[in-house]
């Protein structure tokens, strides 16, 4: 093989392997739009996601920890700008002292409806020692109104929890990729002793 052969075999070679490497980029011409440029995953077409992430726990206080957020999975896999969607989530006191869950507010819905244990409107109580499941039947519940976006199955909101002692705290509330009774709403341990 000649000098020059092996210059070209060399050349040939840098560019076959370069060339997949530029082909992931992001920027990849007009067609194909770089992450950067998809702020709203509703704006690409295609269906809705399926399989997503439960939403991340989140404490408010030692004591007080919020898990498994989620939004009401949407009989035909929209939730459209104007409708109302239940919020589920657990809320776990380990603490002596309990406390009241007085709003639910963010910026893609309206408001929020609290209905506790006793079915009037209001605050939710949240025990000391003990958990409080936010769910779709029956109270204690909370359903956000008039939502101000269209959600698919598995994007989420920012939504927050503001108690009466324990604060407020933020997070992404996910809507959840599959119908009641298909997925898996894992609530957290009972934090009370059984003695």
């Amino acid at each position: 093989m000649t000098r020059r052969t092996r210059r070209n075999a060399f050349a040939t070679l840098l560019l076959a392997t370069t060339l997949p490497l530029a082909a992931c980029g992001g920027e990849g011409g007009a067609d194909s739009p770089g992450v950067d440029e998809l702020d709203n995953p509703l704006d690409v077409p295609g269906d809705e996601v399926i399989g997503g992430n439960p939403g991340p726990d989140e404490a408010v206080t030692e004591d007080i920890k919020i898990t498994a957020v989620g939004l009401a999975y949407p009989d035909d896999g929209v939730w459209e700008q104007g409708e109302d969607v239940r919020l589920y989530a657990a809320i776990a006191n380990t603490g002596t002292t309990g406390d009241q869950l007085v709003e639910v507010r963010g910026e893609d819905f309206a408001g929020a409806e609290l209905i506790p244990l006793d079915g009037a409107a209001g605050t939710i109580e949240v025990p000391e020692e003990d958990n409080v499941y936010l769910e779709p039947e029956g109270p204690p519940s909370v359903l956000l109104t008039d939502l101000s976006t269209d959600l698919r199955s598995s994007q989420s909101i920012p939504v927050t929890f503001v108690f009466e002692q324990a604060g407020e705290v933020t997070m992404e509330a996910p809507v959840v990729s599959e119908p009641p009774g298909q997925g898996d709403f894992e609530a957290p341990e009972d934090p009370t002793s059984e003695n």
